[in-house]
């Protein structure tokens, strides 16, 4: 859209073109893609030196820099005679056509005349590709066949590639064979960055890559994301990397892992010493393997990020976890959500937080069995973290006692607070205004999740009173499509004597809570 927009901007009549000239459609439809072209490959740069923002400025640097080349274009004027007639192949590309992405549009099957097309720009003499995305698009061995010999001659000025999900539909032998060809014509390439995402490799499919893999030793973002990686593709993967040693994000997520698949992929991180980013999400991976990972990630005294999301770690992984964390001083991002840490691991991991990890902007707890035992040690910890920008304590069972006692913990401070997800946590209505309370004038906040809880209609009318009264308005409070005014907390039938008299006490303390909140109206 924004081409087709810059072609008719650039072959219009405007005071420019009555000064310069007035370029035809075919000349500025090329000069349109092409800036398209380089400033999205300069906002992606952009982009990726900024991962913690939001991508505004990335979008502003992007229409900046396209007014400016437009600009330079008009004022440049059409072609003379002599450069339209002189053939395509024998113009070298601007040094800053650096993307060639075919991604876009629908996904499909591509064969030998369309793989010719698209790849055509990496066949003109002078070209400075160094990008190239052919995710999304499903090459079969016609197509394999064209793109071989024409990746073979540009992998030498080749940094980036991204052949994610580009062997779907296809069968078993025949998309073995498709990565084979694209292994061996890239092999030797000196590559930062590759992403074999989405491609159902297991083994066999890892093992196509032999040639590619055993050729990187500058790797620093590598992503095998969706792959069914195995026990057997994971050792596949060890061993065929030579060198993680430069390796910045390494992305596992939504693989078959498994506990004996995570050794293999913690000798890979105890071998990445400048690790920044670490994914490792779904894998399925339970406590020996996580152990086992939570101890290598201590050579990573780099890491930024940390996403170990929905696996089967459990208290003892939990603690193995805290005794690591320690040695993470850049922490910035921790995804530790439903991790069945309960109460044990959870303590142990806030414990450690609250004395390494201050600087935290972004830390998830949700599905992990926290109750208001734990929320006192939470609620200290998270008085530390005066940094956080997002806090996700989703699906667990603060109930009201744990809920005010979070609450008031983010009450003061906490002036960069933007994201609160508290939904599901069995609270009503006291919880709910505490809440409310926490974050009403906070400045930039933006949203607060309560949805899935037990609070009444009274109940919801406080907490928009409470917004609007602050300096947020409504337009922060999520979506309630999910609460139930009507519901109470399940106490359980099966508890001992002790827990039973512990909820006793919790609901005689939601009463007085609730009953304080009112007076303090």
């Amino acid at each position: 859209m924004l081409v087709e927009r810059m072609t008719k901007n650039l072959s219009n009549e405007s005071i420019f073109s009555r000064k310069y000239g007035l370029l035809g459609k075919e000349e500025a439809h090329e000069n349109a893609k092409r800036i398209e072209e380089l400033c999205f490959a300069s906002a992606d740069d952009h982009f990726k030196n900024e991962p913690d923002g939001d991508g505004s400025s990335a979008v502003q640097l992007y229409a900046k820099e396209i007014s400016k080349m437009m600009l330079e274009v008009l004022k440049k004027g059409p072609r003379t005679t002599a450069e339209s007639e002189a053939p395509v192949a024998d113009t070298p590309l601007d040094l800053g056509d650096t993307v060639l992405d075919i991604s876009g549009g629908k996904r499909s099957f591509i064969e030998a005349g369309e793989a010719k097309e698209l790849l055509s720009p990496l066949t003109k003499p002078g070209n400075s590709y160094k990008r190239i995305c052919f995710s999304n698009r499903s090459f079969g061995i016609g197509a394999a066949n064209v793109a071989g010999p024409i990746l073979e001659s540009v992998k030498n000025q080749l940094t980036e590639v991204d052949i994610s999900d580009f062997v779907a539909g296809r069968p078993e032998d025949e998309a073995l064979d498709v990565m084979r060809i694209f292994s061996k014509a890239l092999e030797g390439s000196v590559l930062r960055y590759l992403n074999i995402s989405d491609n159902a490799l297991g083994e066999k499919g890892v093992r196509a890559f032999t040639e590619l893999l055993k050729s990187q030793e500058n790797l620093e973002e590598f992503y095998v994301m969706n792959d069914g990686i195995s026990e057997d593709a994971a050792k596949a993967l060890s061993e065929l990397i030579p060198s993680t040693e430069k390796l910045k994000v390494l992305h596992f997520h939504n693989n078959m892992t498994g506990d004996e698949g995570a050794v293999y992929i913690a000798d890979m991180v105890k071998r990445s010493p400048n690790l920044e980013s670490f994914r490792c999400s779904a894998t399925r991976i339970g406590s020996d393997g996580s152990i086992a990972l939570s101890e290598a990630l201590g050579t990573c005294t780099h890491l930024k990020k940390l996403d170990l999301r929905d696996n089967l770690f459990g208290v003892d992984a939990g603690i193995a976890l805290s005794k690591t964390l320690p040695k993470l001083p850049d922490l910035t991002e921790l995804y530790l959500s439903d991790l069945n840490l309960e109460n044990k691991g959870t303590l142990a991991i806030v414990n450690a937080l609250k004395q390494s990890a201050p600087q935290l902007e972004v830390l998830e707890l949700a599905g992990n069995e926290i109750n208001a035992k734990a929320a006192p040690v939470l609620a200290e910890c998270l008085t530390a973290m005066q940094s956080l920008r997002k806090l996700t304590l989703a699906e667990n069972e603060l109930k009201d006692e744990g809920a005010v006692c979070i609450a008031k913990s983010l009450e003061v401070g906490h002036a960069n607070l933007k994201e609160l997800d508290v939904s599901t946590n069995m609270f009503q209505r006291a919880g709910a205004r505490s809440f409310a309370r926490a974050v009403a004038s906070k400045p930039g906040f933006v949203k607060l999740n309560i949805n899935g809880n037990f609070i009444s209609d009274e109940g919801i009318d406080d907490v928009k009173d409470i917004l609007k009264a602050g300096k947020n308005s409504l337009d922060v409070l999520g979506s309630l499509d999910e609460n139930d005014p009507e519901g109470e907390p399940d106490d359980g039938e099966e508890e001992d004597d002790e827990d039973a008299k512990d909820d006793d006490d919790e609901d005689e303390l939601d009463s007085k809570l609730q009953n304080v909140q009112v007076e303090d109206d």
